[in-house]
Order: structure tokens, then sequence, then C-alpha cells
């Protein structure tokens, strides 16, 4: 896998390129460009980018049925029509928060929409929501710095999640029918290392794929935590990652250029483009709210 070459499939020069997620029932790529308050719509087969312009920052993304999308916006939760670009509230989560926002969101495999928030590192009070089909909001983990990367093994039995600053991948154990959390214990502990996990991707084989912050790669870990791949990549701010495709086995790779200096830039020349990586292994489909 090592081999196969790195293509870059958009040069988007996002600020903070983020949360892809992939639509097969359309065969498009749905992405965020986090600062610039847009969700993108990449169409590999012709390799075509559109975006909605939502008005806000825009953290997370899943799909919501034909036509739409939902969103975590700065502290709202709200629906994008990708038809009209209409963009609907649902409701405001910690507007008493105005320092937080809210950061990295997905669906889980029975529906419901995880999105949790960002704080200042001085005060770790961030937390992980579970918003469900019947429009109650739950909190599920309370006490972190920069709710990231979340994900669910292909057995439904267990729940990942990244809390950045602390570079660390948590593990938990997961309740598919409650969706309840619980046990959380060090999955990954990064500390030793100079960079951060940043969003991921779980693959069929349950595998977990971790973008690296300021690590110029995505690493693969197998279920024990073990580094077992790492994709080197031009780009010093990758940011996140998913399987698309027909056959779910192409790795895209989104990243970001906010915050570097005209001298890193130079180092990082394709900061903020979007990249594709061909594999051997199948991701998992994309859970719709």
């Amino acid at each position: 896998m090592g081999q196969y070459p790195l293509q870059n499939v958009l040069g988007a020069r996002a600020r903070l390129g983020e949360g892809p997620i992939w639509d097969s029932s359309k065969s498009l790529l749905y992405w965020v460009d986090i600062y610039n308050h847009r969700v993108h719509q990449f169409n590999p087969a012709t390799g075509e980018n559109s975006f909605f312009d939502v008005g806000d920052v825009v953290g997370a993304i899943a799909t919501a049925g034909a036509d739409r999308l939902i969103m975590a916006l700065r502290h709202h939760l709200a629906f994008l029509d990708t038809q009209t670009g209409v963009v609907t509230p649902i409701l405001e989560i910690e507007g008493n928060l105005p320092d937080n926002r809210f950061n990295d969101g997905k669906c889980d495999p029975q529906g419901r929409f995880w999105f949790g928030s960002m704080c200042s590192l001085e005060k770790p009070h961030a937390s992980l929501y579970r918003y469900d089909q019947d429009g109650s909001l739950h909190v599920m983990e309370t006490g972190l710095t920069i709710s990231n990367g979340l994900g669910w093994s292909p057995d439904q039995k267990t729940f990942y999640l990244a809390d950045s600053p602390q570079q660390k991948i948590y593990s938990y154990d997961f309740n598919s029918v409650t969706g309840n959390i619980s046990n959380r214990r060090i999955f990954v502990d990064l500390t030793h290392e100079s960079f951060y996990p940043d969003g991921l991707t779980i693959d069929s084989e349950g595998h977990i794929w971790s973008a690296m912050w300021d690590g110029w790669c995505v690493i693969r870990f197998n279920p024990k935590g073990e580094e077992i791949l790492r994709i080197k990549l031009p780009v010093q701010l990758p940011t996140s990652c998913t399987f698309g495709g027909e056959d779910l086995q192409t790795l895209y790779i989104t990243t970001a250029s906010v915050g570097l200096s005209q001298a890193e830039i130079e180092k990082s020349f394709y900061s903020g483009d979007l990249f594709a990586l061909q594999t051997d292994v199948t991701g998992l489909p994309n859970n719709d709210f």
C-alpha cells in the first residue's frame, strides 16, 4: 500500500478543509472549509467542485436524506438543502460559551448525529453531543479540549474519539441500541510525538486511519492501537479522511493552510488541497441521519 501513488485531486487551497463524507447514492464527496463557511461538493468523475456558503463556521456535516445535510455550525445545528442552498436552523447549543465552537462530527450506524465542541486550551470544557432523530439532545462526554476524530468499529461495539491537544485517541464501549458509551480508555497515546490526532475514519477490517495535524501524514492503527502504516503527505496539516469511490477503496484526505507562515507554505505548497489514495482495503459506508 505504501507504493500506491497519492493524487492531488483538487487544488482547493482551503483554509481549514475538514469533515469529508462520501455520498454513495450520488458518488459525491462532501467536505467543509470551516473558516470560509463553506460546504463543498466534489465530483471525482468530473473533477468539478462547487460549494455552498452557509454563513457561519461549519465544523461537521452528515447526509440527512436525499438532497439534505445536517451541519454543526459554530453554536447551532442546521439543515442544508443541497438543491437550493437554504440553511434551516434546528437548535442552538453552547451559546453561553462564546469561545467554543463545534468541530468534528458524524452519524452512528443507527443514524444519530454525534458532534463535539472545542474550547480555549486554558479551560477544558468542550463536550461531545448526540442528536437523535426524535429531536432529543444528549451530552455524551465532558471535559474535552478539542473533540475530534470520532468513529465506530465494524461490529458496533467500540466508539473512538480523539482529543487533539491531549494527543490521545480514546476508545469506549458502545451500546448500539441505547447509543450510550462507557469505559473510556486510551486507545492511542501520541504524547511522545510532535503532532496531533485530528479526524479519522475506520475501514471494514476495524483499522483506524487518523490524520495527523502538524505531522505530514495519515497513520493506520490496528484494533489494538498499534501503528501499522504511515502515509507521508506533502502538506503539514492533514485534517481528516474518509473512504469513497464506487468500491469504497479510495481514501480522501482533507488538509489545511490556516496559521502557516509564508516559509511553511513554501515547504507545504499544496496545503488546503484535497488528496486521494487508492488502497487495497474497503472502508465502511457513510451513515445517514
